[in-house]
């Protein structure tokens, strides 16, 4: 086991070193970016994924609403993976690929944010409510892995990871969603 640990640590090593650092920087400020200028406009972020990914919608939304570093205001987030009774309300009455369109529907505007978060960019429900997101002019950032997948088209800024395992992808994502929060955080806590 000890022999699988060091693996992992240096294929993670080895995919930091491979990850292009311009791209990669440009996109995360870009993100930061678009989430400053919602919330400015009065905008909230929504934020969704499957598995792995719906937790990570959880702990993105906490880092947003709670604070991530500094104390400062809550900022608007809502991860769409936490109500339980509209999720299976949904995908009862309906199906489960429209679990997140539908909540995009009720709750998203035109200033708003939508992240959706999948390791493969090809979740139905999440290409369903990046795809409702753009029909409500919603700005959509995409978190995925291997090759994109259709989120990847649909979303105005797409972070990629362009690995074969999911843990490495997820790990990733975390890295980013955390460094969207600092950014966030330093930008808007200079308004207050």
């Amino acid at each position: 086991m000890k022999q699988r640990i060091n693996e992992v640590i240096e294929e993670q090593i080895q995919n930091l070193k491979n990850l292009e650092l311009t791209n990669y920087t440009t996109e995360v400020i870009s993100v930061g970016n678009m989430i400053v200028e919602s919330i400015k406009n009065g905008g909230k972020v929504l934020i969704a994924g499957n598995g792995g990914s719906a937790a990570d919608a959880q702990h993105f939304a906490a880092e947003l609403v709670g604070r991530f570093v500094m104390e400062r205001k809550g900022y608007p987030a809502i991860a769409l993976t936490t109500d339980s009774s509209i999720i299976t309300s949904i995908g009862n009455d309906y199906n489960f690929d429209v679990i997140f369109k539908r909540q995009i529907e009720a709750l998203g505007n035109e200033n708003d944010v939508f992240v959706g978060i999948t390791t493969s960019g090809n979740s139905k429900n999440v290409v369903e409510a990046a795809i409702e997101a753009k029909e409500k002019n919603m700005k959509v950032i995409g978190l995925t892995g291997h090759d994109g997948g259709k989120l990847k088209e649909l979303s105005d800024i797409c972070i990629n990871f362009p690995y074969a395992e999911t843990a490495r992808i997820q790990e990733h994502h975390l890295m980013t969603y955390h460094l969207i929060c600092e950014y966030v955080e330093k930008e808007l806590s200079k308004e207050e």
